[in-house]
Parts: structure tokens; C-alpha cells; sequence
């Protein structure tokens, strides 16, 4: 799962004016999709589907109360799912599209809300988000992501809500509260693995990544050293789907070359050319 906020700038997402453009920009799929008789799907938000272009943008520009001329007015969300991910949420377009608007609305939206530490509940956020199919500069079979478009007012247009602010939790002072990406990015992940019974291996998660990140080349090599071998070492073959068919065996990480297992119903499965990593330091 990749989540990025995107960084304001002089054109599509310059949020200190108009939503219009990066509206417009939202729909940009549409008009091709349609003229090959292919699924397409509108705006929503937490309780509708299908909704105007005319009215998102109404609705984001008129939510905009004491904030000055120069202030963000809106903010650009981009939730992106692997495509190991994409097909455990369905197995066409459209339940993908369903799986993905029912993700925003029950988990990420809420733990958005959450993470402003101010007591806020998803009804509290003002939204709107827009499926894209497709990736132009992707070779991924899969690329369907969603596009959000996040009101810097909450709903009752008296609260500001940056989640782009480098407070997390503060008690004091002239901000309260804050915005703690680092929990979203966790409790997203956590609840997509939840709606959706997705088994997520360590090398997917999001701490993970963000290890591997901050960590010395060294640190990286040595801790994929250890999730190939911890892989190895829980490998399990399903035969015909049958927990009784169910075995698993464990690999000598000093040995390459082939080698043969024995099923317990005789079926012969070959590991070929298995190959370790050796890591070297000039410690002495």
C-alpha cells in the first residue's frame, strides 16, 4: 500500500485557489473509459456515489472560512494498493472500484480523522474521491488507485485540519493536536489487512520499508538476508488446496543445487538452484 500526500505546487495541485483544476484532472479517465463502452465510476464520499464534478467543487471552494488568500484550501491524498494487494479486493474492475470506495469510507477516512488527535470522527471530514484505472508511466498489470480531495475545514467549516503539519500530539500552545502520518501509514495498512483477510508478508509492510529507508546499505542487505532465510525456512506446499495434503519442510541455507521433497502422497515437488546471500564486513 502506497500513500503519499501531494506537495502543492503552480498547477494541478495548487491547493491555495479553485479545486477546479485538480477536479477536472480527477475526471481525466472518464471521457476515454466511456467511449469504449468501458465501467467508469464518479465521485464519492462517505455517503454518496456518483456525485457531480459542479457540486465537488462548489463544496470544497465554499468550505474555505477564515482562511487567507495564500492558506491551502484543500489537500491531495493518493492511496495507491500493490497488485498483490488489488487482487485480494476482487477479480473484476468494478469489485475492485466497490472494494476500494468501501476501504476510504470504513478505514482510511476514519483513521485520518483519528490521527488529528482531536476527537473527530470521520462524518467530520469533508471529502470527495475519484477511482483512476490506469497508470501511464506504470508496467504493472494492475494500477487501479484512488484519488482524494480533502477540505482543509472539517465539515462545519470552523476547524482547521492540516495533515501536513509537523505537530503530532501537542497539549499546549496555540496548536493542539497535530498529525501523526507515520500511525496513519500503520493503522491504514492494518485495516486493509483486516476488511480484506489480506496475509501481508513482513518485505510488504510499511515498517518495513520504512526500516529499510533509514537504515545503512549494510543494515538493508543484512536484514534481507534474514527475511529470504525466515521465508526458506517456513516454506509450504499445498497440494489440492487440502490441509491434509499440507507439509512443510525446512532448507539448509549453507546447500545449492537441486533438491527433492517427498508429499506424503508421494507427489515430488524440486527446489532448483537455490542461491544464499553472504554479507561481509571489514571488522576485524
Amino acid at each position: 500500500m502506497h500513500i503519499d500526500f501531494a506537495p502543492s505546487s503552480g498547477g494541478t495541485y495548487n491547493n491555495a485557489g479553485s479545486s477546479r483544476q485538480l477536479t477536472s484532472y480527477m475526471e481525466h479517465e472518464d471521457l476515454e473509459r466511456m467511449e469504449k463502452g468501458i465501467y467508469t465510476d464518479g465521485f464519492f464520499n462517505l455517503t454518496d456515489d456518483n456525485i457531480y464534478k459542479s457540486k465537488v467543487i462548489k463544496d470544497i471552494d465554499s468550505n474555505i472560512g477564515q482562511l487567507l488568500k495564500t492558506d491551502a484550501k484543500f489537500f491531495a491524498i493518493h492511496v495507491s494498493p500493490s497488485e498483490k494487494e488489488l487482487r485480494a479486493m476482487g477479480n473484476t474492475e468494478q469489485e475492485k472500484a466497490e472494494a476500494m470506495k468501501r476501504y476510504i469510507k470504513e478505514v482510511f477516512i476514519p483513521e485520518y480523522a483519528k490521527n488529528f488527535n482531536k476527537e473527530l470522527s470521520a462524518s467530520d471530514i469533508k471529502f470527495y474521491g475519484k477511482i483512476h484505472f490506469d497508470r501511464s508511466r506504470s508496467n504493472n498489470e494492475l494500477n487501479m488507485h484512488c484519488h482524494l480531495i480533502v477540505s482543509r475545514k472539517d465539515q462545519t467549516n470552523k476547524k482547521k485540519l492540516s495533515p501536513l503539519t509537523n505537530h503530532k500530539n501537542t497539549k499546549n500552545g496555540v496548536i493542539i493536536g497535530g498529525f501523526d502520518r507515520v500511525n496513519l501509514f500503520q493503522q491504514a495498512e492494518q485495516g486493509f489487512d483486516k476488511l480484506f483477510n489480506y496475509q501481508r508478508q513482513h518485505a510488504e509492510s510499511f515498517d518495513y520499508h520504512n526500516m529499510m529507508r533509514k537504515n545503512s546499505i549494510y543494515e538493508q542487505l543484512k536484514q534481507q538476508e534474514q527475511d529470504l532465510q525466515s521465508d526458506e525456512e517456513k516454506a509450504e506446499i499445498i497440494q489440492d488446496g487440502n490441509q491434509e495434503n499440507l507439509f512443510s519442510f525446512d532448507i539448509e541455507n549453507k546447500k545449492a543445487g537441486n533438491q527433492v521433497f517427498k508429499t506424503p502422497n508421494n507427489t515430488t515437488v524440486r527446489q532448483e538452484n537455490y542461491t544464499s546471500i553472504k554479507l561481509f564486513s571489514n571488522q576485524t
